[in-house]
This record gives structure tokens, sequence and C-alpha cells, in this order.
């Protein structure tokens, strides 16, 4: 395939809504995206807690909504999802998107409220790695994403099970229910599968990261958040979340679903094929490390180990509730109080990021 464009741009709380106009031009949005056709923001919601480096920005947001705007894009529309362990509407308020979408006129629906889409069955024209394996009742997506633009807004961050998490991963929580803890063995596969159905039923794609605060060690919540100041776009999922993974001193050819995906011809994961644009990140290596924590060492055990074969007793029976409510002690009443709120309240206070965040009311 043809080489895959990638923006990069160094940017500051100042300048930052200017830079995301300027980067969807020099990522050349306007050429990926159907004019006649509504647009969907897909932001990132990994924790409903404002961790730093775990969602998207608020100014990530903004920055989109007027590049969209300035290009002459005006349908647009948010689209949240659900975890089994993390809460959309609270976490859109508590990550202040709330506001941006109040400010402009962005209606928000999510995808798990019957009253703004219903989830029917959908048959891939193309070749399938693991979906039709684990769903074998069938593959089932949201109805109103199909014929529709769809923008990821990912942060750049480490990810326990897939190392780096970015656009493609961003797909996961929108184009599957919350049964998608089913396919936490076949992570890597089912990122490239979900790539390939995106190609098929979204009009247009891209992807908008932001890495202002980027998030190191065992995420996507449990985060050291690092300054780095930069903001990313292209078209090509793949190439995204390379360049993302090389900045953070990953090889991107060793993480399986970037090179997965770059074999099957989905985008472009060789450093070769991508063209850089914009700031010089040649010698960037920001030497990050993912990590574990209690939740992550556990499910290694799930998900990886031998016990794999225990998951349907686990995780498809009401026991899941067991480890759901096991999740949510241990990031939202243990960790969070113990050491998020005070990385939080430095970050408010040190960075300049965090005073940005402030200043959204």
């Amino acid at each position: 395939m043809n080489k895959s464009t990638v923006a990069v741009i160094k940017t500051t709380p100042e300048s930052v809504l200017d830079d995301y106009k300027r980067l969807a031009k020099m990522a050349k949005m306007e050429e990926f995206l159907d004019r006649g056709a509504t647009t969907i923001l897909k932001d990132n919601i990994s924790w409903h807690l404002p961790m730093p480096g775990a969602n998207s920005t608020p100014w990530q947001i903004e920055g989109v909504v007027l590049a969209l705007k300035d290009a002459g894009i005006n349908e647009i529309v948010a689209v949240e999802n659900k975890t089994v362990v993390t809460r959309p509407k609270y976490g859109e308020k508590q990550n202040k998107y709330d506001i941006i979408y109040n400010k402009y006129g962005i209606p928000v629906l999510y995808n798990f409220e019957e009253s703004d889409m219903h989830w029917i069955e959908y048959t891939p024209k193309s070749k399938l790695k693991v979906l039709p394996r684990i769903f074998p009742e069938g593959i089932r997506l949201p109805d109103y994403f199909f014929g529709k633009n769809i923008i990821q807004l990912p942060t750049m961050k480490c990810h326990i099970y897939t190392t780096t998490t970015g656009a493609m991963k961003n797909a996961f929580g929108g184009l599957l229910n919350v049964k998608r803890h089913y396919t936490h063995s076949w992570i890597h596969e089912t990122l490239v599968d979900l790539l390939k159905i995106q190609k098929e039923i979204h009009t247009g794609l891209f992807a908008f990261m932001d890495g202002t605060t980027a998030g190191n060690g065992p995420g996507p919540r449990t985060l050291i958040p690092v300054r780095t100041d930069y903001i990313l776009a292209s078209q090509d999922q793949v190439a995204i979340d390379a360049v993302a993974a090389k900045m953070m001193g990953f090889n991107p050819m060793d993480l399986k679903y970037i090179r997965l995906a770059d074999e099957e011809g989905l985008g472009n994961g060789k450093r070769e094929n991508i063209e850089l644009v914009g700031e010089d990140i040649s010698k960037v290596n920001l030497k990050f490390h993912v990590g574990d924590n209690f939740a992550s060492k556990v499910g290694d055990l799930l998900w990886f180990s031998p016990l794999k074969i225990f998951q349907k007793l686990f995780f498809h029976t009401p026991l899941v509730k067991v480890f759901v409510a096991a999740s949510d002690s241990y990031h939202d009443r243990y960790w969070w109080k113990k050491h998020g709120t005070k990385i939080f309240q430095q970050w408010k206070k040190d960075s300049p990021w965090g005073r940005l965040w402030e200043s959204y009311r």
C-alpha cells in the first residue's frame, strides 16, 4: 500500500486549539471524511475518574470540533460506550466533556441505550481472525455507526494487555458490547478484526491522539502521567499507533496488533512506509514501560495463562460480577483514593496542562 501520513506537533496550552486545527490540515483530514455524512466523535473514557493521561482531554475534543467546523463539517455527534468497569455519563462530567459538547451544541449518544441505537447482526465481508469464533451466535454492531464518519480520540499511553493503546484500541468499546471482555485472550487479533469492520461500515476514518500528558506504567488507568506536549493525527489507524509506540520507546512491529494489521495491509506499521510531517521526532524516546499492578496480575492469569480454560465459568456466568466488584474496589476505592487523587491534585498544581484542565468550567 502507499505511504501513510502521520502529523505530529509539539504544542502548548496557549496554542493547543489552533494546533489541533493545524494538525488536521497537515494530516489532510478533509480528504478522508465524507462531507455528506454525520461525523461521530468517539471519545476515550478509559476511566470515569479524571486520571491524567487516561482519557481524552477537553482541549482534544474542542480542538477537533473546531477543526471539523473549519472544514465545513458541522453535523457532529459524540458516541460513548460503557464497560463493566466504567460509567460513561459520570466520566463525561468528571472529565469535562459535557462542557465542550454543551458549548458547541453537540448531542451525545450512548451505544448501550436502545433509545439511541440498536445492536444488529452483521456479516463482515472480510475474513476475520477470531470474532466469529468468540461470538458464534453472530457479530452484532450498533446500527448508528453504519454510513457515518468516525474520529477516534485516544491518548498516548501504555496498556497492560497490548503494551500500548491508541486509535485501533479505541474502536473496541464502540463496536463491541459489554461482553467485549470475552475477547481479551485474543485482544490483538480482535483489534485487527475491528479495523477490518470499520473500513467496511464507515464512510470515513480518522484519528487524533492527545499526548500532552502521556501515560507511562500499567495503564490504561493506573498510570504515571508524563508531560510530553505532543499531539498526533492520521487517517491510518495503524500508522498513528506505530508512531506513538515508537515515541514511547517500543518497537512498533514487536506489538502484535500493529504487526498483524501491517501484514494484512490494513495500514502501515513500518517506519519506512510512514511519512512524518511536522515535528522532528527521530530522537524521541520516552522510555516507557508497562509494568504490573494487582489487577493486571489477576488478568494475566485469567486471560493468558493455562487458567484461561476456565474463562467461560468466570466471565460468561454471574460469577463475572465478582470480578467486576473486585476491579471496582481495587481501582476506585483503593488505588484512586491512595494514589490517584494525589497524582491528580499534583498534576493540576504543577503541570500547565493541569492548569488548563482547571480552566474548563
